[in-house]
């Protein structure tokens, strides 16, 4: 099992700069991809950024040039640096990690931080 948590989420104004992390436990040693969800009260769930184990990184179009997707493998945790913050940003953050066993891919899910981003 894999347990994910987020942290680093508040209140900024436009322009300003937030990191988050996620913090994994568990069976770390089968995590391979990671990556950050964001979601708003209506809309679907939708992709930020994505990680390898390797540091490959992919970033969704509206998030490319102001986010940074890195990772430490060591401590077991993801970051998502994020500039030039607007407030379309504003979102619950989610820390997504596919751990792989059995020759099965798993995904565990974290349980949100909030990203405010005030005009």
């Amino acid at each position: 099992q894999v347990q994910l948590v987020e942290s680093g989420g508040a209140l900024v104004q436009a322009g300003g700069s937030l990191r988050l992390s996620c913090a994994a436990s568990g069976i770390t040693s089968s995590i391979g991809l990671m990556g950050w969800y964001r979601q708003t009260p209506g809309k679907q769930r939708e992709f930020v950024a994505s990680i390898t184990s390797g540091g490959s990184t992919d970033y969704a179009n509206s998030t490319k040039g102001r986010f940074t997707c890195s990772r430490d493998n060591a401590k077991n945790t993801m970051y998502l640096q994020m500039n030039s913050l607007k407030p379309e940003d504003t979102a619950s953050y989610y820390c997504r990690a596919v751990a792989n066993r059995y020759g099965r891919d798993y995904p565990y899910w974290g349980q949100g931080t909030q990203v405010t981003v005030s005009s």
